[in-house]
């Protein structure tokens, strides 16, 4: 969602004073269930579209083994056993005039005056589902059942009250006010994102009736799509559009995702038509037609936008919403996406390929990467490329890892809002009651929904994120166990531990595995041709017993930002590294004049005594998903002013193509070279192309290869 950094302090002390609140109201787990017992089965899953080509396991059916994911998940799912539902439901029990039962807000931007109230209520009502979904402790059922028929009987009073909403189904944290100033074009910060907040509720909702199986939060939620039908459907076309193009005002999140979900279960065709409704023309045209129009765009107001663009070609046909979709995708992840796999300065879309350019303390909401992930997976269903994957382990092992404290709560989320990329940076935790504090609930409790996914058909088995999981295949009678340290380095281990039959294992090649990926099956070394970025195939009748063991060696690898390639990020395998160090400044650092035949950076960063870690010139580089407050440096100033190699320098500027490309990069990204005249043919050959260009002159030419002969290059 949304707000400007200058109320980042403001909101922080806001959080900070209801996080210091007594703990007042009944929690949920010693509440009475007043909906479905906590036995009752839950549905678990929306239906299939069959425009699908892949399609996800219920998130019951993978279960997390032991590793960082799970040790993140479990901080969460303290907070969700813990925090009371009577202050969740504070703000809506005092707009429809219910007692709130000595309840205080959660603070932040979710009191009993604040523009945005409600919305918090609706991402706790997905982290209670996605638990439950998860775990099946009947304690978090009986939580989501308690806030799902408080909610009922809210609703039901607001529509038996004195001045009762335009539609019964009506359902928020306050009066209609905002959604009639709205449809006036009325401004942020007169009112924020009436909308928005309306599909957080819905969103909550219908989590609690597919992952939970609550019946009555299907009647309330579809009540709500009754109402937003009501209220947008006699407005004229050329109003909602004006609507939805104001700023923060016109958010509202992924408000036709939902409605076209909600359409899936209760088959009336408003529900579609309402989906529809929320149409952002412009930019939904821009981005058919591949023009790149998202500078100066706040970003999380439109991701979700294109979830929903999806969905609705699922239920409609039509090819233009998910054309705009997949250029949306590329436009963002090709062209403004950090190293973390995060985007966005200060909540706004900047320039294209704008990297070193905007690093600051603002980057990367963390509900901008939340929403990015929710896209590449719709995406990949529909087209199974492994460049979705590629961006969503980046995304998840970066950004969504390093976005949660790793200390244990029960009072606050301990969350992201922004991830600076910016030099000396700490991150911030805390989050209760923002847009972050919302979307970061839900992310750590659903790590294991995208690690195996299954072809249309079931033919076919996806293996995406090699982490510890165990996938229970009901339909075919498998079980299938994966064995792994991700995301540090070891072998990932699949085994057959139930069932079997014919199936073709799919195996994702990541794009940073270029020191080799091999695959035995029960000892055996499987013939592939396996190239980064790709999936490579197993097909074959399995048996219980089966071990499939994966190599994917990490290496170190930089990575240069688009608009400077002298700034740079250092990753080990799928993992970001980052320098602990306050400096303020980028670090520079040289690294080709340590180099051996081989090109491999371990010859320049060498680890450290903990598992992850590195040294650089002495400073420790750490994994980033590492959740602390200590500040560190995730890009560098490469700076390699002069050709040299390790033990000879040529006195000679190293200098640089049009593309930034210089002599030493067009020499090293050569490597390995298989033997010292290897290395001494390429370097003549790249002296002689910077010679023709006039970037040597004979002179140079002659230093630079003098210096490449005396060269210690052994390893």
């Amino acid at each position: 969602m949304t707000r400007p950094p200058s109320r980042r302090t403001v909101l922080g002390i806001a959080a900070a004073g209801a996080a210091a609140l007594p703990q007042l109201g009944r929690t949920a787990a010693a509440a009475p269930a007043t909906a479905a017992p906590a036995n009752t089965p839950a549905a678990n899953s929306l239906p299939v579209p069959p425009t699908w080509r892949v399609h996800p396991f219920r998130l019951d059916q993978v279960a997390l083994g032991d590793g960082v994911l799970r040790a993140k998940r479990d901080l969460m799912l303290e907070y969700a056993r813990a925090y009371p539902a009577d202050r969740i439901l504070a703000v809506f029990r005092a707009n429809a005039g219910l007692d709130t039962r000595g309840a205080n807000p959660p603070g932040g931007w979710e009191t009993a005056d604040g523009n945005l109230r409600g919305h918090y209520a609706g991402h706790f009502l997905t982290l209670v589902a996605q638990a439950y979904a998860d775990t099946r402790e009947p304690a978090l059922r009986e939580k989501l059942s308690y806030l799902v028929s408080a909610l009922g009987e809210c609703q039901a009073a607001l529509a038996a009250s004195d001045n009762p909403p335009s539609h019964p189904g009506y359902l928020a944290a306050y009066p209609e006010t905002q959604f009639i100033l709205l449809e006036s074009y009325t401004t942020y910060p007169t009112i924020w994102a009436p909308y928005y907040t309306c599909h957080k509720i819905m969103r909550g909702l219908l989590d609690a009736h597919v992952l939970g199986g609550d019946e009555e939060a299907l009647r309330i939620v579809s009540g709500m799509a009754d109402w937003a039908h009501s209220r947008l459907s006699r407005l004229p076309r050329e109003q909602l559009e004006r609507m939805w193009g104001i700023y923060i005002a016109g958010e509202y999140g992924g408000m036709n995702e939902v409605l076209a979900d909600l359409a899936t279960l209760t088959g009336k065709p408003e529900h579609l038509a309402a989906a529809r409704l929320f149409d952002n023309t412009a930019l939904l045209r821009a981005c058919v037609e591949d023009r790149d129009v998202l500078e100066g765009r706040h970003a999380n107001q439109h991701i979700p936008q294109f979830s929903g663009y999806v969905r609705l070609y699922d239920e409609t046909g039509d090819a233009d919403y998910l054309t705009a979709a997949r250029n949306f995708w590329g436009m963002v992840v090709g062209h403004r996406t950090y190293a973390l796999g995060g985007t966005g300065q200060g909540e706004m879309f900047r320039a294209r390929d704008a990297i070193a350019a905007t690093l600051d303390a603002n980057n990367a909401e963390t509900c901008a990467a939340y929403n990015m992930l929710k896209l590449s997976r719709y995406l990949f269903f529909h087209d199974p490329e492994p460049a979705y994957l590629d961006y969503y382990e980046r995304a998840l092992t970066n950004q969504i890892l390093a976005s949660r404290l790793d200390r244990p709560s029960t009072r606050d989320p301990q969350v992201t809002y922004f991830i600076g990329m910016g030099p000396g940076v700490t991150r911030g935790f805390g989050n209760t009651g923002t847009c972050c504090g919302g979307t970061g609930m839900e992310n750590h409790t659903k790590y294991q929904e995208t690690v195996f996914l299954r072809s249309a058909d079931g033919e076919a088995l996806y293996v995406n994120l090699y982490v510890a999981a165990t996938l229970d295949w009901a339909e075919r009678g498998l079980v299938l166990t994966q064995q792994s340290d991700f995301p540090y380095e070891s072998d990932r281990v699949l085994t057959v531990r139930e069932g079997g039959g014919r199936l073709d294992l799919r195996l994702r090649v990541p794009h940073w595995a270029t020191h080799g990926f091999t695959v035995t099956v029960n000892g055996v070394r499987q013939r592939l041709a396996a190239r980064p970025g790709t999936y490579v195939s197993l097909r074959r009748t399995w048996r219980r017993g089966d071990v499939i063991r994966v190599r994917t060696p990490y290496a170190l690898r930089t990575e240069a930002a688009l608009d400077d390639p002298t700034v740079q990020s250092l990753f080990h395998g799928p993992v970001l590294l980052v320098a602990r160090d306050p400096a303020t400044e980028l670090i520079e650092y040289s690294l080709y004049p340590r180099l051996a035949l081989d090109g491999d950076l371990s010859a320049a960063v060498r680890p450290a005594g903990e598992p992850g870690h590195f040294t650089l010139d002495g400073r420790t580089l750490a994994p980033f998903h590492l959740g602390d407050e200590a500040p560190y440096h995730a890009y560098f100033r490469r700076s390699e002013p002069v050709i040299a190699f390790r033990g000879a320098h040529s006195g000679v500027q190293n200098r640089a193509d049009a593309d930034g490309t210089t002599y030493l990069d067009r020499l090293w990204s050569q490597a390995p070279f298989r033997d010292r005249s290897a290395f001494l043919r390429t370097a003549r050959t790249v002296a002689d192309e910077w010679r023709a260009a006039g970037r040597l002159d004979a002179a140079e030419r002659s230093a630079v290869l003098a210096a490449a002969e005396r060269a210690d290059l052994e390893p």
